[in-house]
């Protein structure tokens, strides 16, 4: 009895008002900070409560502060520029964290950028993958470590210029997107990596998933102000962002992927295919506790923050198309839980 009494007294501590917060954490995705950021100032000005506080951790380290734990020392929520992972929905659960809400925001396009007065170089994601990927194949078809560090090797038309392309880190969401929609994509289309495929999945995404090692990929961190500047002293080098980067820095030129330069445009119209949705993960078990949570989902589902027309736009966003973007509202505002099957 002493021993339940002991248990109850910890759990009360964790999730009372009394002990609570009084101001919304949160942290994740370096892409989707800058939205979330004018979401909390724009919360605070109108709400009568505390701006909350947000942090640029990386979609991978905001995943695993957001799922340690239920209460005041564990953050509220987490940006995302992919979807949560079944092994971090799994990890979540066991800490305790089993009431997610998913809020998918809208899009973003990826863009590979590099200075204005750089070269306007139009690119197949079959060269981005000769370029990036640590293992290439061969006139033979044979997989060999990456030869290629000049662009006019990949292709004739190509000035000779070294390759240097500043990116995010393995935690990043932008990462993993970026592999998926472009690597995976470009890998696929040479013959001899399809056959990979059908006869050895695991190790076909091996070779898709692994970046060069020899300095011409370089692992920039989470902050993309830190890519923005190396390109603006190096206009020779590339940088891997979310396209709202781009957007906001006029010292930037997005370019071509397969025939398209990323704009609000053909992100919108799915016309430009290296695009994927942002997400805003809100645990519900602090709802009630930590005030302003149910406000703040709110606030950020709104049209005036999200729609076609939202202070959202101004950032980069891509609205979603206007049926999703009212389920996404109800589901967000009426706090509906994901459950494990929705996960993958």
């Amino acid at each position: 009895m002493k021993r339940l009494l002991i248990a109850t007294s910890l759990v009360a501590l964790t999730v009372s008002p009394a002990f609570a917060r009084d101001q919304i954490r949160i942290v994740g995705s370096s892409t989707v900070y800058p939205f979330t950021t004018a979401v909390a100032e724009q919360f605070g000005k109108t709400s009568g409560m505390k701006t909350p506080v947000v942090e640029s951790t990386g979609t991978g380290g905001g995943m695993k502060l957001f799922c340690a734990g239920v209460g005041a020392d564990h953050p509220d929520f987490t940006n995302a520029s992919r979807a949560i992972k079944k092994g971090e929905f799994e990890d979540c659960a066991k800490n305790g964290v089993t009431e997610i809400v998913e809020i998918k925001v809208g899009f973003d396009g990826l863009a590979l950028a590099d200075a204005t007065e750089g070269a306007d170089l139009k690119l197949t994601k079959q060269q981005i993958f000769m370029a990036l990927a640590k293992q290439v194949p061969d006139k033979d078809g044979k997989l060999v470590a990456n030869p290629y560090t000049m662009w006019n090797e990949i292709d004739p038309s190509f000035p000779a210029q070294k390759i240097e392309v500043y990116g995010p880190p393995p935690t990043s969401g932008t990462r993993d997107s970026f592999a998926e929609l472009v690597m995976e994509k470009g890998a696929e289309s040479f013959d001899s990596l399809k056959e990979l495929k059908k006869s050895d999945a695991k190790a076909f995404e091996a070779v898709w998933k692994s970046m060069r090692e020899d300095g011409v990929f370089i692992e920039a961190g989470e902050n993309d102000n830190l890519i923005v500047q190396k390109l603006s002293s190096n206009p020779n080098a590339i940088g891997i962002f979310g396209f709202s980067n781009v957007a906001e820095n006029t010292q930037l030129q997005a370019l071509e992927i397969d025939g398209v330069k990323p704009t609000f445009d053909t992100i919108a119209s799915g016309e430009y295919k290296v695009a994927r949705p942002l997400f805003v993960y809100a645990k519900k078990q602090h709802v009630g506790v930590i005030p302003g949570m149910a406000e703040f989902v709110a606030e950020y589902t709104s049209e005036k923050a999200v729609g076609e027309e939202g202070y959202l736009s101004e950032k980069g966003l891509i609205a979603l198309p206007g049926e999703e973007g009212e389920k996404v509202r109800a589901a967000a505002n009426a706090m509906t839980i994901l459950t494990a099957d929705q996960v993958k």
